[in-house]
């Protein structure tokens, strides 16, 4: 099997949210690892946050973009995946340091933000914009990255019309960017108490491996196409 290693770019932000506000798992922790055959290895990136980077998970690659390394090396495919995942981020978080995540190679972007946003109730058409300023810095730099947008959506105590049209966000951007999407990422473990931990909101390693297969159900075409 060609195996391929994980790495991991990571930032500590302490964040007042329901995604970000506890002590640090080791999945938050910096660090990167670039294989010596690095030129021959196509890169996936995930940008995003807690949800990204495996908060309070034991090992950071139990976190879904390394149970999709697991998937990818399984298949044989010449990828590597690098976690830029930091609890709490904000999609204004993400806005800020997406210049210095593109210092590097990037074959496939997956994004994945939004979630702290609609937990604190930030206007809508913020986070559009946002994220819009992301995907743009991406096609920038890299023109002939393939994207991929992770849908969330947030609890209906926000509110119907909130709710709505957050959930109406990921679709639309998509859409618009020409971005493979997966309408929701927690899908068959949002809310189900035994997959997520005590918060209710990040996933066991067992959850993370749903996720991951969500992630890897839409993923895996594009990286057989551009392999």
């Amino acid at each position: 099997m060609y195996k391929l290693k994980i790495c991991y770019i990571s930032i500590i932000l302490l964040l007042f949210t329901a995604c970000g506000d506890k002590k640090p798992s080791s999945a938050n922790q910096a660090t990167t690892n670039i294989p010596a055959d690095a030129s021959s290895t196509k890169t996936v990136l995930f940008f995003g946050d807690s949800l990204t980077a495996g908060y309070g998970l034991d090992d950071p690659n139990e976190a879904f973009p390394g149970v999709v390394q697991n998937k990818i090396d399984e298949a044989k495919l010449h990828y590597k995946v690098i976690n830029a995942g930091v609890s709490g981020e904000t999609s204004a978080g993400g806005k800020a340091r997406i210049n210095w995540i593109l210092k590097q190679p990037v074959d496939v972007f997956v994004l994945e933000l939004g979630a702290n946003d609609g937990l604190r109730g930030i206007p809508v058409t913020e986070t559009v914009q946002n994220l819009q300023d992301i995907i743009d810095a991406v096609k920038s730099k890299y023109p002939h990255a393939k994207l991929v947008m992770l849908g969330m959506q947030v609890p209906p105590n926000m509110g119907g019309v909130y709710a709505y049209s957050f959930k109406a966000i990921f679709s639309e951007l998509a859409a618009k960017n020409n971005m493979a999407l997966v309408p929701f990422l927690l899908q068959g473990v949002g809310g189900i108490s035994t997959l997520n931990q005590k918060d209710g909101i990040h996933p066991t390693a067992e959850g993370a491996k749903i996720v991951g297969n969500n992630v890897w159900k839409v993923l895996q075409d594009i990286l057989m196409s551009k392999n």
